[in-house]
């Protein structure tokens, strides 16, 4: 394998990677919101005074755009776990016994148990029993939460292996309890989900936001929307920081320096012999850029605590407005600068201590890894493009235009009504 088709390869695999990580941060963090405000729909009994009616015209508007970020961001995965095959042959040879195994039960999870409930809850409505129908949701968003973590007990392993042994040459399952506890997984777990909320909090505010500013009707519908979102922020940037540092307990020596770095690179050489054993530079401006972008949702937290009990700024605060729609990106930046700083840091290892990322690489030419790099980069360029369109457009369209759970050739229900959930 040259170095050029290695190099394509890794960043075909880190911009596609990445790009699907920004859809599932949405998906579970929007699902948890909505799964709530059907909840106290729900509770409410659907036809119950205004709150309740809110609440269900909520659970429709953010469903739908639950939806279409979730159809389009299991497009993104499938294609994403079509190159394990293409360029990662080596990996899949050596290693697939072990890291195969949470992959598999990810894909039970979502591809079946989730989007089979999540089938039901959209072609539900108004035909489900309502305490039926939310179960349905919550199904979903457990299912979620699931998948997510089989995938991080995945990449887990990959930063720190353990619970198997090595059997001509290939890597065999010992301990299941040992692979699905794995500090590295479980802590980024935590932040990850914590994470979501983050993301999701961020778009209902700033989402909120652009209506609040525009002054165009709906605005106790926006008004509680704001808040849902805000509240998002306050309770989850607290967590996401704390265990996202949690996490620099179990990070590989090599990628924290200092004398254990040396140690551990002296024993790589001893055992692997000579090679570049210290993560590239792009890691740690991973790390700081990741921090910065901490530091400043923090003081978004901070203010939007501020103005929390105090409902007509969040209807007039034309500035503040402005700055949560501008906030709408800060999430996604903090977390492909976290991605980056945790996988780039593992560099070179494709599985640390283990096995190498240039003997994980298929043994393919490099007009072949080309070819795979530019059909990739379209395909997903192409499906963000198209994600990002239909969110706004939908999301600008507001809660009159929601067609979800609004039977084929019917209106949408009206904002004087109470949709029975």
């Amino acid at each position: 394998m040259s170095g050029d088709a290695l190099m394509l390869a890794r960043v075909q695999f880190a911009l596609t990677a990445g790009t699907h990580f920004l859809f599932v941060a949405l998906t579970l963090g929007l699902a948890t919101l909505v799964a709530l405000m059907q909840t106290r729909a729900t509770l409410s009994g659907g036809a119950g005074g205004s709150g309740g009616a809110v609440h269900a015209r909520m659970t429709r508007f953010w469903g739908q755009l639950y939806v279409v970020n979730y159809a389009v961001g299991i497009v993104t995965g499938l294609v994403m776990e079509f190159q394990f095959g293409l360029n990662w042959a080596g990996m899949s040879r050596t290693v697939g016994g072990v890291f195969g195994a949470p992959l598999a039960l990810e894909t039970i999870v979502a591809f079946f148990v989730e989007s089979t409930f999540l089938g039901l809850w959209i072609f539900g409505w108004e035909r489900l029993n309502r305490w039926v129908h939310l179960a349905l949701i919550w199904v979903v968003t457990v299912t979620a939460y699931l998948s997510a973590y089989f995938v991080l007990v995945a990449n887990g392993w990959l930063q720190r292996p353990v619970g198997y042994e090595m059997r001509d040459g290939r890597a065999r399952l010992t301990d299941v309890g040992a692979l699905l506890g794995n500090p590295p997984a479980v802590l980024a777990f935590g932040h990850v989900l914590f994470g979501g909320l983050l993301t999701a909090g961020f778009f209902v505010a700033g989402v909120s936001a652009f209506h609040l500013r525009r002054r165009a009707g709906e605005t106790e519908f926006f008004r509680r929307s704001i808040r849902v979102g805000l509240v998002a922020v306050v309770a989850s940037i607290v967590p996401v920081v704390v265990l996202g540092g949690a996490q620099f307990a179990d990070l590989q020596p090599t990628k924290l320096g200092g004398d254990d770095a040396d140690a551990a690179v002296a024993a790589f050489t001893a055992r692997f012999g000579p090679d570049d054993y210290r993560p590239p530079g792009l890691s740690g401006a991973g790390e700081a850029l990741m921090m910065s972008m901490w530091a400043l949702m923090a003081v978004l937290a901070v203010a939007a605590l501020v103005k929390l009990p105090f409902g007509r700024w969040l209807e007039r605060g034309r500035v503040f407005h402005v700055v949560m729609i501008a906030a709408i990106p800060l999430p996604y930046i903090a977390m492909l600068a976290g991605w980056v700083f945790r996988e780039v840091g593992r560099q070179p290892w494709m599985v640390y201590g283990v096995l190498k990322t240039r003997d994980a690489v298929s043994d393919t030419g490099a007009g072949a890894a080309a070819v795979s790099f530019a059909v990739f980069t379209v395909l997903f360029a192409v499906l963000v493009g198209v994600n990002v369109w239909l969110l706004a457009r939908f999301a600008r369209r507001g809660p009159d235009g929601v067609g979800l759970g609004v039977p084929a050739g019917a209106a949408p229900p009206s904002p004087a009504l109470s949709p029975t959930l």
